[in-house]
């Protein structure tokens, strides 16, 4: 599948995502990713900078589900797909190091990349724009602006 213009984005405009797995017992994990970017026309391509969890999962159970949300319009895209851990050893490392240290300045060490390949996507939008659906989206940003305190 190939991620659209909107969906690159909402990848682009989010701070943090969320990257789902699951061991081979069936065990679900959760966990914020902060150095991210899209991959080509398919792929989202993940830093791993702290978690080993994620990682083992990935290694034992390739389907993730992966989720940004711009948490002032509070609307994204929840992707489903294949992933794959690359090391450093890797043929694919370098290039996809060379995007992901434009993102981290350096500051974030990290010596395997989490490789996704999309398969699904489906849109994430607050229930407010379904429930009171004259919600623009510069509705939202001042409603979340006031209630985070910005």
């Amino acid at each position: 599948m190939k991620l659209t213009k909107k969906i690159k984005a909402a990848i682009s405009d989010s701070v943090l995502c969320w990257l789902a797995t699951s061991s081979a017992d069936n065990i679900p994990n959760v966990s914020p990713k902060e150095i991210f970017s899209c991959f080509g026309d398919n792929m989202i391509i993940v830093a791993n900078i702290a978690s080993p969890q994620t990682v083992k999962n990935i290694q034992q159970n390739k389907h993730i589900c992966i989720s940004f949300i711009d948490i002032l319009k509070q609307k994204g895209f929840q992707l489903k797909g294949e992933a794959e851990i690359i090391s450093a050893a890797s043929k694919e490392y370098l290039k996809m190091e060379n995007v992901l240290l434009v993102l981290t300045k350096g500051k974030f060490p990290f010596s395997s990349i989490t490789k996704i390949s999309i398969t699904s996507a489906k849109p994430i939008i607050a229930p407010k724009y379904i429930l009171f659906p004259e919600t623009t989206e510069e509705d939202q940003i001042a409603s979340a602006k006031k209630n985070y305190g910005f």
